[in-house]
């Protein structure tokens, strides 16, 4: 049992890891069209995930292996359940990558403008998808006593999934936001800071509204718990420092809080169990369908290792390109325009 709640523990830090890393870089990919006046602009905005948001994804892929090796059962009927949805999202992710990639060689601005806005779609579609996965494992799926899926996909877009994922979605804005004020210069940053204290309160009510909602939807969850409170304290944290732009550093501080404490409070509301049953209590999954002692000993002594190794890397690479991104960086014309005035 110790070994199971270790794994379930850390499956949490690697969910949390993914949302808090790659929540900013969903939020900037999102904002791309909307806070950049020109082209320059636009690529200054890219330019700010540039060195981070394909390492970033590394966590969501380690998530989905640990959930494999230490919750067979769990992952077998969540991906199975699931597919379209994680299809959806594995297609987003791709066509993030290649947009990333692709925009500069488009040969006119319409062709770039309508990669922006491609790359914008997948970053919004991401956190709305998985968030609704996250909300129907807690609320509950048809499940037979196999573990396997039998609703169809009116079961999986439920009301209170649906929320979850605008909420997940919401909050990446927010973090987008505050990661442009503090890493662009004021041209844009003063346009970050202007929609982040409409969001950013957005953000507290759904916020809010989420956590009241779960009480109704988990029985087992009689109030709020710690970290519930803690995201809403960091949220109207980050709601209140948005408005004050000498503080950009502690904002994005507490809006990478307020993401944090959310995914972390999810897990805690839906510990021990994996996946809630609709049909029956009985076929709920629960941290029990685990792998075997041996299997779970070995991943820990793995992860004891390669964890720390991973954090020392991330921290290393984020202090590198800690420096803001200013015109210089992006000044030169993509290859396809001095082609272009070339002939």
């Amino acid at each position: 049992m110790a070994l199971q709640t270790i794994w379930f523990i850390l499956i949490t830090v690697l969910w949390t890891g993914f949302f808090v890393l790659e929540g900013f870089d969903f939020g900037v990919g999102m904002l791309v069209p909307v806070l950049g006046r020109d082209d320059v602009e636009r690529r200054m905005i890219r330019t700010t995930v540039g060195p981070f948001w394909d390492g970033n994804e590394v966590w969501l892929i380690t998530a989905g292996g640990a959930t494999f090796a230490a919750f067979p059962d769990w992952y077998a009927s969540m991906f199975s359940a699931y597919y379209l949805p994680l299809f959806l999202v594995l297609v987003a992710l791709i066509l993030r990558a290649v947009g990333f990639e692709y925009r500069d060689k488009a040969t006119t601005e319409a062709r770039r403008h309508l990669w922006d806005w491609l790359v914008a779609g997948s970053c919004l579609l991401v956190p709305l998808l998985v968030g609704v996965a996250f909300g129907g494992l807690l609320a509950g799926i048809p499940l037979d006593s196999d573990h396997n899926f039998t609703g169809g996909f009116l079961d999986l877009v439920q009301p209170y999934a649906l929320g979850t994922g605008i909420l997940f979605a919401l909050l990446s804005l927010m973090q987008g936001l505050m990661f442009l004020r503090l890493k662009t210069m004021p041209a844009i940053g003063d346009r970050a800071v202007a929609l982040a204290r409409k969001v950013t309160w957005v953000v507290v009510v759904v916020l809010f509204v989420h956590v009241v909602w779960t009480q109704f939807v988990d029985p087992g969850a009689i109030l709020p718990g710690a970290a519930a409170w803690l995201a809403l304290t960091f949220a109207v944290a980050t709601a209140w420092l948005a408005g004050h732009g000498e503080h950009q550093g502690w904002g994005f501080v507490c809006s990478t809080a307020t993401i944090g404490f959310t995914v972390v409070n999810f897990f805690a509301d839906l510990y021990p169990n994996l996946m809630v049953s609709s049909t029956s209590a009985l076929n709920t999954i629960t941290i029990e369908d685990s792998s075997g002692s041996y299997t779970l000993t070995l991943m820990t002594i793995v992860a004891g290792v390669m964890v720390p190794v991973v954090l020392i890397y991330t921290a290393w690479n984020y202090w590198v390109f800690r420096q803001r991104v200013t015109s210089d960086d992006v000044a030169a014309p993509p290859p396809a325009d001095r082609a272009d005035a070339a002939s």
